[in-house]
């Protein structure tokens, strides 16, 4: 598949990234409930995770 300009490309993106915050928010929620986790350790994990995706995503869309 062949995407032609920036407002596709950061729509694609945007969408790939939403995805895997799902599927990784999915994983820690079944985590949660099967291992007992603590509510500190998954928000750590999901504030990890959104900055990682921040520090790495947000200079391509730009």
């Amino acid at each position: 598949m062949v995407i032609y300009g920036n407002l596709a490309i950061s729509y694609g993106m945007v969408a790939f990234i939403g995805l895997a915050m799902l599927l990784i928010g999915g994983a820690l929620a079944v985590m949660h409930m099967r291992h007992k986790y603590e509510p500190n350790l998954l928000a750590a994990l999901i504030g990890a995770f959104c900055c990682f995706v921040l520090l790495e995503a947000l200079p391509a869309l730009i």
